[in-house]
């Protein structure tokens, strides 16, 4: 699962902070599936949804430094926006400079969950790392989780439960993948459940329907991240649990139905749930955002 950012591999050569962290990092860490689609948004709608995507950089910043800030995700952001909009959390607002902005501030909205959202980013990272060594021994990833493991054994202090799960769904994938399983609903389902504990913040009345919805949502990405590496996995002879189907005659469409089906669950439990503020925002994402990256891989892949 890749996530590639020009913008924050700029921000460490400007920084001078663990130079060499670049070229072990390159700024890959979750999907980036999950973002808005900006021509379909109103002005103040995205202004709030880039106050708070500027807030969760900088919690990482000042609780991990600028090689946690380097893992900022559009994905973890969504994930900050629903559920501030579902339980309503005081928000602090601040204006701030940053270093790719050094002349106009930008306006920052922080709460709880963003200090959550960024702590379940680095838990992430630092399994990408140990998946990449795993996978392929390789030096850098070596150092990657060296340099995150500090920052992990405290997450995993402070969220015991919620990470022994994780961690169980990781193995489970990994073993999986390894198995080249042939399955798309059981390998998709593991990630699907993993999504469901990143989303189920509180254990309370909406804790059911927050599973519901990342289990779909974690299913779509799993679907999306595969169809998006599909010709790149086949050149390299790298898992991909679409290889198998991909030379059926309307492999293309059954891909859109599938993707189609996964993001029907999710937004039908999404509607379920009260969330009223950003709620035109969180819309935006789910109903147009995912399927302007779709669009955009089809596109690429015609080219």
């Amino acid at each position: 699962m890749i996530f590639q950012s020009d913008l924050w591999r700029k921000a460490m050569e400007e920084s001078g902070e663990k130079r060499s962290f670049q070229s072990i990092y390159k700024g890959k860490v979750m999907f980036g599936y999950v973002k808005v689609f900006k021509p379909e948004m109103k002005i103040k709608d995205f202004a709030t949804y880039q106050a708070y995507y500027c807030g969760l950089c900088r919690v990482l910043k000042k609780k991990y430094g600028i090689s946690g800030q380097m893992t900022l995700t559009y994905d973890m952001t969504f994930l900050t926006v629903l559920l501030t909009s579902l339980y309503e959390c005081p928000t602090e607002k601040e204006t701030c400079h940053c270093m790719l902005h050094p002349v106009a501030k930008k306006q920052i909205l922080t709460n709880e969950i963003t200090e959550y959202a960024a702590d379940m980013n680095i838990l992430l990272t630092y399994h990408h790392f140990v998946d990449d060594w795993k996978d392929e021994q390789q030096k850098k990833a070596m150092i990657g989780i060296r340099s995150f493991h500090g920052r992990y054994e405290k997450i995993k202090k402070q969220y015991p439960r919620k990470v022994a799960q994780i961690e169980r769904y990781l193995r489970e994938l990994s073993r999986m993948e390894k198995a080249e399983e042939k399955s798309l609903d059981k390998v998709s389902g593991v990630f699907g459940k993993l999504m469901a504990e990143l989303v189920a913040y509180r254990e309370d009345a909406w804790t059911e329907e927050l599973r519901e919805m990342g289990f779909y949502l974690g299913k779509f990405i799993y679907l999306m991240d595969a169809y998006d590496d599909l010709e790149r996995d086949k050149k390299e002879h790298n898992y991909n649990p679409l290889i198998g189907i991909s030379n059926e005659k309307n492999f293309e469409e059954n891909c859109q139905i599938m993707l189609n089906m996964m993001m029907a669950e999710c937004t039908e439990h999404f509607e379920k749930l009260p969330c009223v503020e950003n709620s035109e925002i969180l819309r935006n994402i789910l109903y147009a955002g995912v399927w302007n990256r779709y669009e955009a891989i089809r596109e690429k892949k015609k080219s």
